[in-house]
């Protein structure tokens, strides 16, 4: 039975790149693609895939956070990452959030069917780039914000000023102030823009 692949990816050269890598493919169905999250749960409502091929970087929502509602709402449906980042911190958010394996979009014929083919037993697959970056030592790669942090750093991000913050939270301008001191010193950063800049290219903060 051939497995049905369905690819979501704003960039249509990309989606013709792949499509003509598998059309001829023997077991492999082209379901189609999906250019937003948005279109991908629309034709989901209609009808599913075996494996899904799917962007990080989409228009209207991160690949990341759609890779965690398919999975929860279509179980049978599995997940390849299909990104052009190789940073650790990509890869293990994808597959934190269900996704069953990763690949790069500089992949060859040969490692897309057999990602697909993988995944699509039940198993998982992570390119050898993917798989080299999973296993360097990350310390710091991701800092570990407590809840606090995280609530100081989502509203720093939204502009707000030490007293907003302090008044929204109920706590005092001087812990405001010594959370926004651990937020640049865990992120390494020198300022709060760099802060928010570097805090979203780790998805820890969602466009």
């Amino acid at each position: 039975m051939a497995t049905k692949v369905f690819i979501v990816d704003d960039h249509y050269m990309v989606i013709e790149g792949i499509r003509s890598l598998l059309q001829n493919e023997k077991g492999i169905e082209w379901a189609g693609h999906a250019s937003t999250a948005a279109s991908c749960h629309a034709f989901l409502q209609q009808q599913q895939p075996d494996v899904i091929l799917m962007d990080i970087n989409l228009p209207d929502k991160s690949g990341i956070e759609l890779c965690k509602e398919v999975r929860q709402q279509y179980a049978a449906v599995y997940v390849i990452g299909l990104s052009t980042f190789n940073q650790q911190s990509f890869i293990q958010k994808m597959m934190d959030n269900g996704a069953s394996g990763y690949v790069l979009k500089n992949a060859t014929q040969e490692e897309l069917m057999e990602a697909i083919e993988t995944v699509a037993h039940g198993k998982t697959f992570l390119s050898e780039e993917a798989a080299q970056s999973l296993k360097k030592n990350v310390t710091g790669d991701i800092p570990i914000l407590t809840r606090r942090e995280k609530e100081v750093l989502e509203l720093i991000a939204e502009g707000m000023t030490n007293n907003e913050i302090a008044q929204q939270l109920f706590i005092s301008v001087t812990t405001v102030d010594t959370h926004r001191k651990n937020l640049l010193a865990k992120f390494e950063c020198r300022n709060i823009a760099a802060l928010i800049k570097t805090a979203m290219q780790l998805q820890i903060l969602l466009p």
